[in-house]
């Protein structure tokens, strides 16, 4: 493993973007301030004007990104006068018109929802994890991100029917048709788009720090060793705090000083080895 770099940087993720090289991240996983929200730090951008604030930000994620790379983005819209707000559909339809591709919804389950009662609602407990990419032809090793089967492929293999036993393999690919018997006697399977991880709960540093988990599943799935990883609303520096610990390089940016100070201190204390961290774009290595 070469010398990993992480930069942390404080400004507007509109204008440092600019300063990076086309074609040159190989995957890019953040979580923006959702609308109407975090008003005290981020300013809370309306819902009527969340799509036209958030396109600058992707037109330059989307130069940035490699061919092969992948785009996640964390985000959720809120329930507002009886009704969900449609601002997330907008702008996945916005971004689309951009030029990204559309490939795959996650959800991430919130294990830890907090419990309550709301007037015809039921509590919220997962939000969307958005993948995009610029091309068709685009990295992932699923292999990285597989499960072990668990005992339930015991009692199932009993119950197939003889047609799971002896279908033929799909010819489209979709893995439906395949020999069912053959799968469940696997100890490792594929996991599926749901995606459960525990909230971070009590965080007095950060208002809305995604878990860990999260990060580090796509990182996985998206990127090698010593690939770059891209996080242009870096919060407390979870995304870069992964990535480093995981051996990719990283660029985190945020706009709030308190922040990019804690995403430094948080990575510094790491015993991590390869670790060079630079608060300059262009600070040689």
């Amino acid at each position: 493993m070469h010398n990993i770099t992480t930069k942390i940087l404080l400004g507007d993720s509109r204008e440092i973007l600019k300063e990076i090289d086309n074609n040159s991240i190989d995957l890019i996983v953040t979580s923006p301030p959702y609308a109407d929200r975090r008003k005290n730090t981020y300013g809370g951008i309306s819902t009527k004007e969340y799509v036209e604030w958030f396109l600058p930000v992707s037109e330059q994620l989307l130069r940035v990104l490699k061919p092969t790379g992948t785009f996640i983005l964390n985000i959720k819209e809120k329930a507002e006068n009886g009704e969900r707000n449609t601002y997330v559909l907008e702008l996945i339809l916005a971004l689309r018109k951009q030029g990204w591709l559309w490939t795959e919804e996650f959800i991430w389950h919130k294990k830890n929802s907090y419990p309550g009662k709301w007037p015809n609602r039921f509590r919220d407990s997962w939000e969307r994890v958005l993948q995009f990419n610029k091309t068709r032809n685009f990295n992932m090793y699923q292999e990285a991100v597989m499960v072990p089967v668990g005992d339930w492929a015991n009692n199932r293999l009993k119950n197939l029917s003889k047609t799971d036993k002896i279908r033929d393999n799909s010819k489209s690919g979709s893995g439906f048709g395949k020999n069912i018997s053959n799968w469940l006697k696997r100890s490792m399977v594929y996991p599926s788009n749901v995606l459960q991880f525990a909230t971070v709960c009590n965080n007095q540093n950060h208002s809305a720090a995604f878990p860990k988990e999260l990060p580090e599943w796509f990182i996985k799935l998206f990127t090698k060793v010593n690939d770059f990883v891209l996080d242009p609303f870096l919060g407390s520096g979870t995304t870069s705090e992964v990535a480093q610990r995981m051996g990719r390089n990283s660029i985190g940016i945020d706009i709030i000083p308190e922040y990019v100070e804690m995403a430094k201190k948080k990575i510094a204390q790491k015993s991590y080895p390869y670790l060079t961290i630079t608060e300059s774009l262009y600070e040689k290595i």
